[in-house]
């Protein structure tokens, strides 16, 4: 049963929106105190709630034909997928994280000096403004570079070097997500709700 109880469940917001990940002990607290509901869907792709009472009377024949629910001893109740809060509208305010793969996805894999479209391994991220000219580490100072024009910019501005960019580098627009480890097959519901996206180790000043 600790299993089952450890297992994650999306936490939507009243619109809709996902917000969070939390433990299935978590919410099915949330679910009996009547401050969320049951999302669930439907062979034919619908969308239903429930209420804690109405997902224990529906957990009853469903425990029949699925493992996966919680038994006291006065009644079984199906481990939720997706929650649905009741009175929380806001959205995390968080930001897209400057790594190197999110600065790939922002440049399209593409070279902001030559246009070229690269796989990542051929891709370079390069101080528009050089560092050892105090030139930052962020949004606004690094793009991707291919490899040659990398090493024809050297250590020197894109003026100097007879350059140009593509475009200027911006810090992109916050998009929602939610960061979470995820499985089509373990969770395919929750594929409506969330805007997948990989976030890897946020970029320090040891770039070079």
């Amino acid at each position: 049963m600790a299993s089952l109880l450890d297992q994650p469940v999306l936490v939507l917001n009243r619109l809709w929106q996902a917000v969070n990940v939390c433990s299935a002990r978590r919410a099915l607290t949330l679910l009996f105190d009547g401050r969320a509901q049951v999302v669930y869907e439907d062979g034919a792709g619908a969308f239903h709630t429930f209420s804690f009472m109405e997902w224990k009377d529906y957990s009853d024949p469903a425990l029949e034909r699925d493992s996966e629910g919680i038994r006291s001893v006065s009644f079984r109740i199906r481990v939720p997928k997706v929650i649905l809060l009741a009175v929380y509208d806001r959205y995390p305010k968080k930001e897209v994280k400057f790594t190197r793969h999110n600065i790939f996805e922002r440049d399209k894999n593409t070279c902001q000096y030559c246009g070229k479209v690269l796989d990542k391994q051929r891709l370079n991220l390069d101080h528009v403004i050089p560092k050892d000219r105090d030139g930052p580490t962020n949004w606004e100072n690094i793009v991707c570079s291919c490899i040659p024009c990398n090493t024809r910019k050297s250590n020197r501005t894109p003026s100097e070097a007879g350059m140009r960019l593509i475009k200027e580098p911006v810090k992109p627009k916050w998009r929602p997500f939610v960061q979470v480890h995820f499985s089509m097959d373990t969770h395919s519901s929750w594929r409506h709700f969330l805007d997948i996206a990989y976030w890897h180790v946020e970029i320090g000043e040891d770039l070079h």
